[in-house]
């Protein structure tokens, strides 16, 4: 077994006790059906012995039976049943004509493959079905792995070549998820650009395909690898019919949401078949990724939920409880490469007076790195910089009772260094055509062995030499030309996955020898965010953006996908430089309080006013953040196309609920919109807190209701709370404490 699958499946199996999960097999039907947390999805082997979808949705009576699958008529004869028969993992083959989830060809020319059902073994929460192609000797077998605590399923491949030849494997997807007919179906993805991600898009599903996808090495800000499908798209976030799923994977990859001709809805997804060629050789086999995908009847926001939960849970590398996110400092902003010991020391001094706990150097402490066009290659300590090395830094970081983090880029190469100098063909290139830079660098290709071996030499001496709590791994650029020329050219496109695998593969190791080190997923901002990296890494940086406004929308759409305990917000300088808007500290703190607080701006120039506003808030953001990294979220009010935006994260146990509204401006001085909140006990008595400064109260013939000290849970959710928000950029934030029964 593959390790990437073989890790996989182990953190889905030790997630929660199989019990509340079953898988059964009907001998008489041939019908497979998967029980798990609320939700059933069943399939049949039909009479043509393919693998079609029978049911996906609400958990059905364990007496209710499938009747054996059969395929279609087909409607005419140019829509065969192949098509129209929705397969679980269809070959290209057979009169297919709508997106297949395997294409393949052979020595002989034949590109023909039809996968028919051979064989099945059910362990534990994970069932396993063996395909192979009806005449040649190539099997598919397809992994089906059930959360027992959210219901969400893992689907993945593994082809295997058990003839005497290679072959080309043109199009390898993960899985392919079926929806009955109809037409009322919404689709909702993620959209953006560099300093611009995660814009929720939502539109209506229409005959033919909607394409998702990135062609560019990593995961891209173009498009995040989440989907979310709505039936009767409803305004409530939380009711309603939602399926929707994930991609792991950080290279290229593809997502097709497909109506068909029958207006069944088809979503296929695994790596991007665009520049895809995978040389098989016999005895050879290839794992695809994995593609998660849940139910729920609780809406859009309770699929964001059962996704942060089962990310929490299964993926994150602390799972199932992982680690708070400490509060940290980056010094970019404040030095950008001019860093020195003294100055870091400085800042070290200042990050700590506010709370801080973790100190991050950010880039220029290395090689010859006095801007960004030399150094990246040559990781070693500055001497001018540092000439001690980095110890007498560390030390004063730990003597201040903070941790030390440090920035690193290993995957890419400046021209002028000496890495490149001595090894020009350690880079993704063709031979003899220009090598497109993108930020004065070059992808080193991570798909050598020796170039694999490097990366990871150097990271662990850094770590093994210096007690770093915490790397800040960025990835500045996607690929071009992305060519191997050390292999024959009919290996060369592997690099789309030996890539991926080898970058998985050092994380891991290096994961393993310094298990106290916590590791940031960056890539200018969220370029390279899904759940293959969150396997290894702690937290991702969301976005270069950190304009407070902007943020936002971008954390807004980020949590549909993602666990707001990995979405890492600083509080920078205003203006910003995205964003001509002057904004308060406090409005900085609280759009950043969201997610995993940092700062980023460059102390030396608050006043202190600013140091007091800071320290306040970081120790109340402390009181909070285990609900607002690890509790379930409820988008009240979305930025989206409003002057508001309200967030409310509750704790598991409903203990504690902390509220976070902002204003962008205020017209015709109307009142800000009553927020009712959600997810409480309404029974409990809770006490209100105010984090940030109490709003001015509302006057005895305001339309506002003041807000009280302390009130039921039912009383906060059905009559609602009132804040007093008037003008342009304000904010409020408060949190409910639970009164105890002999309070």
């Amino acid at each position: 077994m593959h390790l990437r699958t073989a890790l996989f499946t182990a953190a889905l199996a030790c997630a929660a006790p199989a019990a509340s999960a079953q898988i059964h097999y009907n001998p008489q039907t041939h019908v497979f059906r998967i029980d798990s947390a609320g939700t059933t999805y069943a399939f049949g082997v039909n009479d043509m012995q393919e693998l079609q979808q029978l049911y996906w949705g609400k958990a059905l009576a364990a007496s209710d039976n499938f009747p054996a699958a059969r395929s279609n008529d087909g409607n005419a004869s140019f829509d065969p049943a192949t098509s129209t028969t929705p397969q679980e993992y269809a070959g290209w083959g057979a009169g297919l004509y709508v997106e297949p989830a395997l294409k393949i060809t052979f020595p002989d020319g034949n590109r023909d493959l039809v996968l028919h059902y051979v064989s099945h073994t059910i362990d534990g929460n994970t069932l396993t079905i063996r395909l192979k192609d009806i005449e040649r000797e190539v099997f598919v077998s397809l992994r089906y792995t059930t959360d027992p605590q959210t219901g969400i399923l893992g689907r993945s491949a593994v082809i295997e070549n058990r003839t005497s030849d290679p072959l080309l494997i043109e199009q390898a997807e993960s899985a392919t998820w079926t929806l009955p007919r109809g037409t009322d179906y919404t689709l909702d993805y993620l959209t953006g650009r560099w300093a611009g991600e995660d814009q929720l898009q939502q539109e209506a599903i229409r005959p033919g395909q909607r394409v998702l996808e990135s062609r560019r090495g990593s995961t891209g800000h173009q498009n995040s690898p989440w989907f979310a499908v709505e039936r009767d798209h409803a305004t409530d976030q939380d009711t309603g019919d939602v399926w929707f799923g994930t991609l792991a994977w950080s290279g290229s990859w593809r997502i097709t949401v497909e109506q068909d001709q029958l207006r069944a809805i088809r979503i296929t997804g695994g790596y991007n078949p665009f520049d895809f060629g995978y040389r098989l050789a016999p005895g050879q086999s290839l794992d695809t990724p994995v593609f998660y995908g849940g139910y729920t009847h609780d809406g859009i926001g309770g699929a964001s939920r059962l996704l942060h939960r089962f990310e929490i849970a299964s993926i994150l590398p602390q799972k199932p409880t992982p680690k708070a996110r400490p509060v940290l400092y980056n010094s970019w902003e404040a030095t950008e490469f001019n860093v020195d010991e003294a100055g870091q020391e400085a800042l070290a001094e200042k990050a700590a007076s506010i709370g801080v706990e973790r100190f991050v150097m950010d880039d220029g402490w290395f090689g010859q790195r006095k801007d960004d066009h030399a150094g990246l290659g040559d990781w070693y300590v500055n001497p001018q910089k540092f000439p001690h090395g980095l110890k007498p830094l560390i030390d004063k970081v730990h003597s201040l009772g903070m941790d030390f983090g440090l920035w690193v880029e290993p995957e890419m190469v400046n021209p002028d260094s000496d890495l490149y100098r001595k090894h020009p063909d350690w880079v993704l290139n063709f031979t003899g055509r220009p090598r497109t830079e993108g930020r004065n660098q070059l992808v080193l290709n991570l798909a050598r062995q020796d170039v694999r071996d490097y990366v990871y030499g150097f990271l662990d001496k850094l770590v093994t030499e210096n007690d770093i709590a915490f790397l800040k791994w960025d990835y500045n650029r996607n690929w071009s030309e992305p060519g191997w020329p050390a292999v024959s050219p009919e290996e060369q496109k592997q690099v789309y996955v030996q890539y991926i695998d080898n970058l998985y593969s050092i994380l891991r190791e290096l994961r393993a020898k310094h298990p106290g080190l916590e590791i940031e997923s960056c890539s200018g901002g969220g370029g390279r965010v899904d759940l293959g990296i969150l396997r290894y890494t702690d937290e991702v940086w969301t976005s270069d953006n950190t304009d407070p406004f902007d943020r936002l929308s971008i954390q807004d759409g980020f949590t549909y996908a993602f666990t707001p305990g990995v979405m890492m917000a600083w509080v920078t300088d205003s203006p910003a430089w995205r964003h001509p808007g002057i904004t308060s500290v406090e409005y900085r703190f609280l759009s950043s309080m969201q997610g995993g607080l940092g700062v980023g701006a460059n102390l030396n120039h608050w006043t202190p006013e600013d140091f007091a506003t800071a320290k306040r808030l970081i120790a109340e953001y402390k009181q909070i953040r285990e609900t607002v990294q690890h509790g379930s979220l409820y988008r009240l009010v979305s930025p989206r196309g409003s002057e508001d935006s309200v967030t409310e994260s509750v704790s598991l146990d409903r203990s504690q609920a902390a509220v976070f509204a902002f204003l962008h401006t205020s017209q015709f001085g109307y009142p800000y919109p009553r927020i009712y909140l959600r997810g409480l006990d309404p029974k409990a008595e809770y006490r209100v807190h105010w984090i940030s400064s109490e709003p001015e109260k509302p006057g005895p013939h305001s339309e506002l209701t003041p807000m009280p000290d302390h009130a039921s849970g039912a009383w906060f959710m059905s009559h609602g709370v009132d804040v007093n928000l008037r003008g342009d950029f304000q904010a409020a934030a408060f949190r409910l404490d639970r009164v105890a029964a002999d309070e």
